[in-house]
């Protein structure tokens, strides 16, 4: 996320608190009350955000873990895609020894 991204996600998460104010002055209620419910409907946002920031980090099923683990694979997929026939042999015959000696 850029630095202007997350300015706008606090400016419009302001303005989403200033309008829900507004609005509930609008339904009715008085200054007070309006100002406590704005103030619970943006807490209730904020630990929502949180709860789904903690189960994609949980669950590594985060943009950055994702893009690594997809670089690794294409990587790996070069490199093997580079391998001549006969270094893929040699490689595949110490793959077999390593699992026959774990045997």
């Amino acid at each position: 996320m850029r630095r202007i991204d997350a300015i706008g996600i606090g400016l419009g998460v302001f303005i989403a608190g200033g309008l829900a104010y507004l609005g509930l002055q609008l339904v009715g209620l008085d200054n007070q009350k309006a100002g406590i419910w704005s103030q619970v409907l943006l807490f209730s946002g904020l630990v929502g955000w949180l709860a789904t920031y903690f189960f994609r980090a949980m669950g590594q099923k985060m943009t950055y873990h994702q893009q690594r683990e997809q670089y690794e694979q294409d990587f790996l997929q070069k490199r093997l895609e580079e391998l001549t026939p006969e270094e893929l042999a040699r490689i595949q015959a110490e793959i077999e020894q390593e699992e026959q000696s774990q045997v």
